[in-house]
Parts: structure tokens; C-alpha cells; sequence
């Protein structure tokens, strides 16, 4: 259930009503906006009589949630959920983010010139993969705590924030000195054991949508991280498996305004898995900030077609600065900034 508060509701109103939510027996939930506080009572609240709250001093309205995802949806923080990062970026909000890098660490030169390359182009997110999920298993599998040591030290010499991806509930703690938001990919969207421990974490969590994911399921997987009391959650568009073969993946651009009108949460559109292609990434970028996307994760390497992992996605450098001029332009003319 929601509690919305008046917009002058006194913190001891709002104690009292959080007492009396607790005293019900459901866990509760506060976020507090720039006009009033909304209070979410998760659990046992189909028996409840809604009116006992209504009727408490500084109570502005309540009602039920009917959706299943409970601190997902929008009625919880009807303005949206801004991401903060410790470089002053941000996801969310008025101005589209850049988030960019190898698939994977290679060396240190590769993930030094990446970093000097997305600063030069005003990107505040420096992403490279050290824990790499393969579907071989004689792939490269990454560079482990070692790249994550490099690309901070790349990241720490341009002023950049660090996305890499987790896959097991072991790696996180080793991870926590090395990156600043936490990346769960598509096979791991629904790995709950690892949501649950993500939610106790307070770092950030981009959150993949699953290769054969319903929009509803992936607002279902943020739900446990949410549920933690890590509210710093974002969602990641990155194509589902469909009956196409054109395309590695079908990139669906219509989950973005469905999960931006369903949720508070920010919404990243990923074109280089969506697509698989290097020669559909900026096309499907500029979709995707056209669409309401608030960030783009992008794949870049300096010599691209020799990259370890996911080559044939992966933009060298010059044509990544030159879609991101274009995207500027492109994201003025949507009414924001990049």
C-alpha cells in the first residue's frame, strides 16, 4: 500500500504513521520528494482496513498497490529516481549519461586509452567487464580483481565512475574498493540469491532485463534489491532473444517508455547487445534516446575488431566521439542534455 503524506506533515505525523504500518505487521518503505513524503508498506496488506490509516493526522491519501512490484512503481516516487555517483554524474534526471568501455579488460594501455577517449567525449562512466560470463567455456573469462585494479586507476586519472559486472554473491566484496555501480547481466536477472544480497549493499545496481524477460518480470527482479533498502536501481534495456536472426538480439525500444510510464527508475538502453552489430549501434542509440532513455551503455575498444570479447559490436574510438556529437544534438532537440 501507498501513503501519501500533506505536503506539511510534521516528522512526528509521519513517525506515528510508520509505527502504526509496523504495527500491522508490513515492512515500511520512506522516500521523501521534493513536495511531500510517500510511504510503502510492503507485505500482508490485503486485509487491511485502509481507512484506520487515512484517518491519522498528516495523512493525505492511501491506497493499494495493485501491481505486483511493489517499490518499482511509479506511485512511489512519482518524480523519479535519480542516481548519484561520487564524480557528480548522475543517472536520471534532466541529462542522458554515457556509460562506456571494453566488453572486457584487456591490459592496462587498452583501458587507459578507453578512459582518456569517454572523458574526451564528456562520458562520466568508464564500464569494462573482469568477471565475464561466457557461453564457452574455453573464452576468455576475464582478468578477474586485477582489472578491476587497472580500470579504476583508468578511471581515478580521468574523473570517471566505474560500472563492471558481479555474477556471483562471492565477487562482491571483493569488488566494493573497484566499482561504483554494480552491473547484473541478463543471465543473472533472475539469480534472486544475488538480487537479495545486491540489496544490501549501497552502491548502485544496473540491472539487465533477461534475454527472454517480460517487462513485468524485470520490475519483479529490482523489486528484491529494492526490498533490501537499496534504492539505487537502475534498468537496462539490452535486447531479448525473439524468432529474428538478423540481429543477435531484437532490441525492443518500446520497453523503454513502458518501464519509464510503469517505474520511478532510471532507464539505460544498451545498443551494442541489443543489436549485436556494429553497424546498427548508432542507429539504435539515437532510438533509444529518442525513446526517454536516460543513459547508453556503449561498447568501445581502440582496436575493435581485435577485441577478446563481443568484437562485432564494439565501435572504435572515432566513430563512438562522433555518435556522441550526434547525440547531443539529438538529445537537445528531445528537450535534454548529454
Amino acid at each position: 500500500m501507498i501513503v501519501a503524506m500533506q505536503e506539511k506533515a510534521t516528522e512526528e505525523q509521519i513517525d506515528a504513521v510508520i509505527d502504526a504500518m509496523e504495527e500491522a505487521g508490513v515492512d515500511v518503505h520512506r522516500t521523501t520528494g521534493a513536495m511531500q513524503t510517500i510511504l510503502a508498506g510492503v507485505g500482508p496488506t490485503a486485509g487491511l482496513d485502509l481507512t484506520k490509516f487515512e484517518m491519522l493526522p498528516g495523512v493525505l491519501h492511501v491506497h493499494r498497490i495493485s501491481a505486483p512490484y511493489k517499490l518499482a512503481g511509479r506511485a512511489w516516487r512519482p518524480e523519479g529516481t535519480v542516481v548519484e555517483f561520487p564524480n557528480q554524474a548522475t543517472i536520471g534526471g534532466q541529462a542522458i549519461a554515457m556509460i562506456a568501455g571494453p566488453c572486457a579488460i584487456e591490459n592496462r594501455e587498452q583501458i587507459f586509452e578507453i578512459a582518456a577517449c569517454v572523458k574526451a567525449a564528456g562520458g562520466k562512466f568508464l564500464r569494462g567487464g573482469a568477471f565475464k560470463p561466457r557461453t564457452s567455456p574455453y573464452s576468455f573469462q576475464g582478468l578477474g580483481i586485477d582489472g578491476l585494479k587497472v580500470m579504476r586507476e583508468a578511471a581515478c586519472a580521468h574523473g570517471l565512475a566505474t560500472v563492471s559486472e558481479v555474477m556471483e554473491i562471492a565477487q562482491i566484496e571483493p569488488m566494493l574498493p573497484y566499482v561504483d555501480c554494480f552491473q547484473v547481466g541478463a543471465r543473472n536477472m533472475q539469480n534472486f540469491n544475488l538480487l537479495r544480497e545486491l540489496g544490501q549493499v549501497r552502491k548502485p545496481v544496473l540491472l539487465k532485463r533477461g534475454i527472454a524477460a517480460t517487462v513485468e518480470e524485470l520490475l519483479l527482479s529490482s523489486e528484491y534489491i529494492l526490498s533490501g533498502g537499496n534504492y539505487d536501481v537502475i534498468l537496462c534495456e539490452r535486447g531479448i532473444r525473439t524468432y529474428e536472426t538478423a540481429t543477435r538480439n531484437t532490441m525492443d525500444i518500446a520497453a523503454i517508455p513502458v518501464l519509464k510510464k510503469l517505474s520511478h527508475l532510471p532507464v539505460v538502453g544498451d545498443p551494442s547487445h541489443g543489436t549485436g552489430r556494429r553497424d546498427m549501434v548508432a542507429p539504435m542509440a539515437k532510438a533509444a534516446v529518442a525513446a526517454g532513455a536516460d543513459a547508453l551503455l556503449i561498447e568501445v575498444h581502440p582496436n575493435a575488431d581485435k577485441a577478446v570479447s563481443d568484437a562485432a559490436q564494439t565501435l572504435y574510438l572515432e566513430p563512438f566521439e562522433k555518435l556522441v556529437r550526434e547525440l547531443r544534438v539529438l538529445a537537445e532537440a528531445v528537450g535534454r542534455t548529454m
